[in-house]
């Protein structure tokens, strides 16, 4: 079992959405990577927060023994990344009410000196001189996965371009690899792409799963069928926390071992969609996930 490491951010989450409204409430980027990792291998987390974040608020994460908070610094005279969003009847679109990047907007944490051997890395969404900031203080680590955002595509295009040379893999929505390319079908997108980083791309779909691009090739896989969707926030990060660990704990990220993984930050996301912020993954286990997987196994299965 490989070392997982992964950096993004601690946020304090307001969330509408048709099936209610939570305020002050866990999330960010890191967070649900590292708990959705955490069903699959140990994780470390690189982060930080302002001094206004009372110590309670990161409970879920402090009493989880596979979480890792040597790297989490909490920041004096700083204040904690916020964010608003609010949901509409189809909760594919989303509002942003509110956005406060306090911290964030601040200079990047640094990696502990016991996390520098880590294997394997996840840069989780933020300002592409960041990425590469923290990808510095590392060592070699055998695989590096980045994420992204159609702000960067618009804003930070070399410098996104830069980072893309520098790791194995990337995951984006279909419409932020439309945006990154100029190109319409996904497909074409996703191979091009595929091209600009080392190893792989994973297109999300939402709803309709995904599409791995590797070696010249596409592997698409559908998304669970989720009838229970209460707050799709962060959802996106938690497929990559899922994905990352799985392949961490096999220490393996060939083809095969990519849509295992992939399947399995399919069903992990279905399942932290139908709560607000950590409690689904924290009202489940490993042993669920796996009979989900089973189901879902065999409902793609012909």
């Amino acid at each position: 079992m490989s070392s997982l490491l992964v950096t993004g951010s601690i946020g304090i989450d307001t969330v509408e959405s048709p099936a209610g409204k939570v305020e002050d409430a866990l999330g960010g980027s890191s967070v649900y990577f590292a708990y959705a990792a955490s069903f699959f291998t140990p994780v470390r987390l690189v982060g930080v927060v302002g001094d206004d974040c009372p110590e309670a608020f990161l409970a879920p994460l402090a009493e989880n023994e596979r979480i890792d908070l040597a790297g989490l610094e909490v920041r004096p005279g700083s204040k904690t990344f916020r964010w608003h969003g609010r949901y509409h009847e189809d909760v594919n679109e989303r509002d942003t009410v509110a956005v406060e990047l306090n911290v964030l907007a601040e200079v990047g944490p640094k990696i502990p000196d016991a996390f520098l051997d880590s294997e394997y890395v996840f840069l989780a969404n933020t300002h592409p001189d960041l990425q590469m900031e923290l990808l510095g203080q590392l060592g070699k680590p055998k695989l590096v996965v980045a994420d992204t955002m159609d702000l960067w595509i618009r804003t930070e295009r070399e410098k996104l371009a830069k980072l893309m040379e520098r790791i194995d893999g990337l995951v984006l929505n279909d419409s932020e690899a439309r945006m990154l390319t100029g190109k319409p079908n996904v497909i074409d997108a996703g191979h091009r792409i595929a091209q600009l980083v080392r190893r792989f791309v994973v297109v999300k779909k939402g709803e309709h799963g995904g599409v791995l691009f590797m070696d010249g090739k596409a592997y698409p896989l559908p998304g669970y069928p989720a009838a229970l969707v209460v707050d799709p926030t962060g959802a996106g990060d938690t497929f990559a926390g899922a994905m990352m660990g799985c392949l961490a704990a096999g220490d393996a990220a060939d083809a095969a071992a990519l849509r295992r993984a992939i399947a399995y930050g399919t069903i992990t996301a279905s399942i932290e969609l139908e709560d607000f912020s950590l409690k689904a993954l924290q009202a489940t286990t490993r042993e669920a996930i796996d009979d989900r997987l089973a189901e879902f196994r065999g409902i793609v299965s012909f």
